[in-house]
């Protein structure tokens, strides 16, 4: 087609997925340009037989093969915007990147250009596309507060479009890229990203962080290394054992629902939700809980120091790791009356 687009057929997946399970696609197209997009989607064969758009493969769980063609976006520039003409325009950067970027790759480059704010999501794996459809967070931040606009591709009407970050139906792990995902395909983020720092550093053990390393007054840059520690500490690297990071998704409950559960769980974690009537529990400590820390069937466990996060010890197979998150989301509803649901997008079964 384009020098941009490059195409195999029966692709391995398996260096494609931060699980590091065995999967395999019918044909893989690689679009490096996403100005390719409106002519590759004009083939109407391709618009047909397109089954995932795969980023980093850091948000996703193969538990089988995709049914068809698998799309990877892999541009990776990012440059910087004048800023919208409003007050406070000055002090805000609109930093541009490419749905293919690495994701902590940018936040690094951004926390080194002074820049402020994606800071406590530091080394979460990834790109910068499957950035807001997950709405990625970590340690009191959530992308979304940062998101300037998303552009997008419409497969159905071949148009781009720049949707401003209230347009995008943000809340907790979710979008509307997540609520609608064959409607729109991330090709670009803009962040606004404030050049005064303002730290946040409310998150339990980010300050202690902080005080063990001696920073006294941080910078975006000492918050960023604080974070780095920390998930170096309780999270397993994708690069030695094959995970994606935590499984299941904090759940929300209603208020009433959350103040019975402490009275009988006085330890339990409990934040407010999405509005005054919610409620966030742990779904780290309901499955700490109910035992399953460190539990190994055959290849396929749950991390010894996160009980969140699901591990391929080697050769477990995404229908394995799906059959152990099952078992454990079925036994904190047993206990708690609490439903778990997956943070990852399962492909070829559903959940």
């Amino acid at each position: 087609m384009t020098d941009a687009i490059r195409i195999a057929r029966d692709a391995c997946l398996q260096s494609r997925n931060t699980f590091g399970v065995p999967a395999r696609a019918k044909v893989l197209v690689e679009v490096a340009d996403a100005s390719a997009l409106p002519a590759l989607f004009a083939d109407p064969d391709f618009a047909a037989n397109l089954s995932l758009v795969l980023g980093g493969g850091s948000n996703l769980l193969f538990a089988g093969n995709p049914a068809g063609v698998v799309l990877a976006l892999t541009g990776h520039r990012v440059s910087q915007l004048d800023a919208d003409d409003t007050a406070g325009a000055s002090d805000i950067a609109i930093v541009r990147a490419d749905a293919g970027v690495e994701w902590h790759d940018f936040v690094m480059r951004t926390v080194r250009q002074g820049l402020c704010g994606l800071e406590n999501l530091a080394l979460i794996p990834g790109t910068v596309g499957a950035a807001p459809i997950q709405n990625i967070g970590a340690y009191g931040v959530e992308v979304r507060e940062f998101i300037h606009a998303v552009e997008a591709f419409e497969p159905a009407t071949g148009e781009v479009h720049r949707l401003p970050a209230q347009a995008c139906a943000f809340a907790y792990r979710d979008s509307l890229f997540k609520h609608q995902p064959d409607r729109y395909i991330v090709t670009a983020v803009e962040f606004a990203l404030p050049r005064t720092p303002a730290v946040k550093l409310d998150y339990a053990g980010l300050r202690e962080e902080l005080d063990a390393m001696g920073v006294t007054s941080p910078a975006p840059r000492h918050v960023a290394d604080a974070v780095i520690a920390i998930r170096r500490r309780k999270l397993p690297d994708p690069a030695v054992i094959g995970n994606a990071g935590s499984f299941f998704k904090n759940p929300m409950v209603p208020a009433a629902q959350a103040q019975a559960l402490q009275a009988e769980h006085a330890a339990l974690p409990v934040f407010r939700g999405n509005d005054a009537d919610s409620r966030k529990l742990s779904a780290g400590w309901l499955i700490d809980q109910c035992g399953w820390k460190g539990h190994r069937d055959g290849d396929a466990g749950v991390a010894a120091t996160h009980a969140l996060v699901l591990v391929n010890h080697g050769q477990a197979t995404g229908s394995q790791l799906l059959d152990l998150a099952r078992r454990i989301a079925a036994s904190v509803y047993a206990r708690f009356g609490v439903a778990l649901e997956p943070e990852p997008r399962v492909i070829g079964a559903t959940w």
